[in-house]
């Protein structure tokens, strides 16, 4: 898929031998596991449903690109089981990381590291999760396909500039055929739902107060952490610019949940990125993330 990821061309080359191209996008790795509260009757059940979520990701065809093996997007799931509520219907958190490559390094970088604890849902054991476009027919598989589009267009817009943006379209898509009588069972698709849930998500995504920062990620990783491995001073100079650039997004909306998003995948990696620079710029690394991310501030002080 070139128009996705220009730099990886001559990895493409390199590996074309190996395999024809694929039309899935996505490389899962699926755990489902239990708190300690949760006391099970039968484990195979989620047994079953690992694989079950396993194969509604990496099977479903989520975009018209073509996809290499190595092209992939990288993306860990953890259900947590908090409760089985019996009759196959059970309340759970769900953790999702998803990687990207950074060009010329084995390096990948975090992009999504999220945490949804609104997961309500019904299961039986080897019962397939289906995807039906433009329809809401459960709340795991909604949410499920939700995810896999933010995922996709956080990728995409870190290639071009708003390249995600019909993936982000389809999330919230899935967002508006959630029906209303669910909404008080099914949480986290409202707004009434808290401010950090599906639906502030993908608002905050397509938002155009919002589009500073998407830019902003792009210039991030195509032009910023792309370049590290011939010159890092550049990158760097780049990357602090994008942080500025996210910093004037959060004074016009601020406490966004875009920016939380931020942080909290790239909280170390600016860290490593900045050790090394000098320390005008350390210091106006511990400014700017101070107040992107008040609740972590002491981390960056090791930037001193």
């Amino acid at each position: 898929m070139i128009t996705r990821i220009p730099i990886l061309l001559t990895l493409s080359l390199l590996l074309l031998a190996f395999g024809e191209s694929q039309g899935q996008e996505l490389q899962v790795e699926v755990s489902v596991v239990t708190a300690p509260q949760v006391q099970l009757t039968d484990p195979q059940v989620f047994q079953s449903l690992e694989q079950a979520i396993r194969d509604f990701m990496n099977n479903q065809r989520w975009t018209n690109d073509e996809y290499e093996q190595f092209e992939k997007i990288d993306l860990s799931i953890v259900l947590t089981i908090t409760e089985d509520n019996g009759s196959n219907s059970f309340k759970a958190e769900l953790a999702l990381q998803s990687l990207r490559p950074v060009y010329g390094s084995t390096y990948k970088t975090p992009m999504l590291n999220q945490i949804d604890k609104n997961i309500l849902f019904q299961y039986e054991q080897f019962q397939p999760i289906e995807f039906v476009e433009n329809a809401f027919t459960d709340n795991l598989s909604a949410i499920l396909s939700f995810y896999a589009y933010v995922v996709l267009g956080l990728d995409y817009d870190s290639f071009s500039p708003f390249g995600g943006e019909k993936y982000f379209q389809k999330a919230q898509d899935i967002v508006n055929l959630v029906p209303e009588s669910l909404t008080t069972t099914y949480l986290g698709w409202r707004p009434k739902d808290g401010n950090r849930n599906r639906y502030w998500l993908v608002e905050n995504l397509l938002s155009p107060k919002v589009r500073p920062f998407r830019q902003a990620w792009y210039d991030y990783h195509r032009q910023g952490l792309d370049i590290a491995y011939s010159n890092v001073a550049a990158a760097r100079a780049i990357v602090m610019q994008a942080l500025e650039d996210i910093q004037k997004v959060n004074q016009v909306y601020p406490q966004s949940m875009i920016v939380q998003l931020f942080t909290n995948a790239k909280a170390d990696e600016i860290i490593e990125l900045f050790k090394p620079a000098p320390v005008t710029d350390r210091n106006k690394v511990i400014q700017i993330m101070s107040r992107l991310d008040p609740s972590r501030s002491t981390k960056y002080r090791v930037l001193r």
